[in-house]
């Protein structure tokens, strides 16, 4: 029964990552991808763009 307790970690951890891809992979787009993307966009926009504050000394 060695080898029982030896393989049940790996095999419990790879259904599990298997579990998470699939949840990933299920939860992109849909719906909200339209808000998402926007919210993605405009963070980059306010990123990019140089602050009114800042001077270049």
């Amino acid at each position: 029964m060695d080898y029982v307790s030896a393989l049940l970690p790996p095999v419990v951890m790879a259904v599990f990552f298997i579990g998470v891809i699939r949840v990933i992979v299920k939860t992109q787009g849909g719906a909200n991808k339209t808000k998402e993307d926007a919210a993605v966009d405009a963070a980059l926009a306010r990123a990019e763009a140089p602050s009114a504050g800042k001077t270049d000394a």
